[in-house]
């Protein structure tokens, strides 16, 4: 696909129907993490709040390996949507990249709407953790799992004491 054809299927993305989203997906998928520095560059002109969300949810699976991934979950915090900023904490979550720790505060501290300000602190728990299963497991029960690529393994809940020394405890 030329630079051109991918710019036109990214801005494809930026609709509120979930099936023009999935088609528009279809055709940037087999290009990889290769695609994400595009939906970064394409976040600051989408319109709708559901296409600013669909670029969070599909660079998530690649936000271990770009750094645009993370970029794009920073802005995504303060998006004024809040689903957007929940989504920007699953990608940082995802990422457990400890540099989104001061951006996860300070929307914690700030936010307002519950969805955002426990995902803001699980999001937290997952980086400091270094298990990205925490952000579904709020509660810390070792319960709950989250694949977003395949290998994604089960890790245990650290220790109370491991929890006391990290900073981490329950959201819920």
């Amino acid at each position: 696909m030329r630079r051109e054809q991918i710019s036109a299927a990214v801005a494809a993305l930026d609709v509120r129907e979930v099936e023009s989203q999935e088609m528009a997906w279809a055709q940037l998928r087999p290009l990889g993490f290769g695609v994400v520095p595009y939906l970064l560059d394409a976040y600051s002109t989408f319109r709708t709040w559901q296409g600013r969300c669909a670029l969070m949810y599909y660079s998530t699976r690649y936000s271990r390996q770009s750094p645009s991934a993370l970029g794009l979950g920073l802005l995504g915090l303060s998006d004024r949507s809040y689903m957007v900023r929940y989504r920007a904490c699953g990608l940082l979550a995802y990422a457990l990249n400890k540099e989104a720790v001061p951006a996860l505060e300070q929307l914690a501290e700030c936010e307002g709407r519950d969805l955002v300000l426990t995902s803001a602190k699980a999001a937290m728990n997952a980086i400091k953790a270094g298990n990205h299963n925490l952000f579904v497991d709020q509660r810390l029960s070792g319960q709950s799992s989250w694949t977003v690529n395949p290998g994604d393994a089960q890790q245990p809940v650290p220790s109370r004491v491991k929890r006391l020394m990290l900073g981490i405890q329950s959201v819920n």
